[in-house]
């Protein structure tokens, strides 16, 4: 059977990508490391990592035990912690996986709440592009709690927190900025504000304009969130981005898509949620600042 130090091993390899680094890191000897790798290997059934004359890479063996690992192992850090904050000895950490874009636009106010009603309890935050990424981290044990859009047949408990609207943002002097609202298919000739391949916001563009029944050309592609409003503000071209991100003395001017284009927002963890967790996730409901259009309920 695979002891918690044998994936601490594993998952210390895999991320230095050699096995003279993770003995360095670890403080054991080379050989002691090698000899524990193998002892795993055999309780696995079959070889784990493949060395290459420059680095090693994972079997498919070994990528199907990895997330396992690193989920085993981030389960007893929070055990540990969790004792140690019921003896007293520490206080605790709150760990949230969420997208770029909801860091800027719903957890702040959230998280300015948490700190004010309990400022011995931190919270690290694990940010991602997309939300396929922030499943595969959840399962894989990244955090207590995630906070996203609504995943798709999860197995945990998921609360909804509201509906996200997203708003075409043009520069003050643009043509299209002469009132509050825009039909997406009057925007098909325009050259558009875009983000990276692999980007989740690229996804809602890019079907969101399918849906008006064209495909955006691209004036320029960007990986922050929070450079989209500004270049599409500086004129570069129509961006589509959470209503919730922008500032409110933003100097661009902000039109909202017909039909509308929506999210659905929700905290979801992988079982019952802890104390810590769902106090959290209360503060989340109550403060998380979806802003939607005036008038709208």
């Amino acid at each position: 059977m695979a002891t918690l130090r044998q994936l601490e091993y594993l998952v210390t390899v895999v991320d230095q990508r050699s096995f003279t680094k993770a003995a360095e890191l670890l403080h054991v000897t080379q050989p002691a490391l090698s000899h524990q790798i193998r002892t795993l290997e055999r309780s696995a059934g079959g070889p784990l990592l493949e060395r290459l004359p420059r680095g090693l890479r994972l079997t498919p063996t070994g990528r199907a035990m990895l997330p396992h690992a690193r989920a085993a192992l981030a389960d007893a850090e929070r055990a540990r912690c969790a004792a140690r904050q019921a003896a007293g000895l520490e206080v605790g950490e709150l760990q949230i996986a969420t997208l770029y874009s909801i860091t800027l636009g719903v957890l702040p106010a959230a998280l300015r709440e948490w700190r004010r009603t309990r400022p011995n309890v931190g919270i690290r935050l694990f940010e991602h592009r997309h939300t396929d990424e922030l499943v595969d981290a959840m399962n894989a044990g990244e955090a207590d709690l995630a906070v996203g859009p609504e995943p798709s047949n999860w197995p945990g408990v998921t609360r909804v927190l509201g509906t996200e609207e997203l708003v075409v943002v043009v520069a003050a002097d643009d043509p299209a900025a002469t009132g509050d609202t825009v039909k997406l298919n009057d925007l098909a000739d325009r050259s558009w504000v875009h983000y990276a391949p692999g980007h989740g916001l690229a996804d809602v563009l890019d079907n969101a304009c399918a849906q008006a029944g064209f495909e955006p050309r691209i004036a320029v592609r960007t990986e922050q969130t929070a450079a989209a409003p500004a270049l599409a503000a500086a004129g570069l071209g129509p961006a589509l981005v959470p209503y919730n991100i922008l500032p409110k003395d933003f100097d661009g001017h902000v039109l909202h898509p017909e039909p509308a284009v929506r999210r659905t927002l929700t905290a979801y963890t992988r079982g019952t949620p802890d104390p810590l967790a769902a106090a959290f996730i209360d503060v989340l409901f109550r403060s998380a600042g979806i802003r939607a259009r005036e008038g709208d309920a």
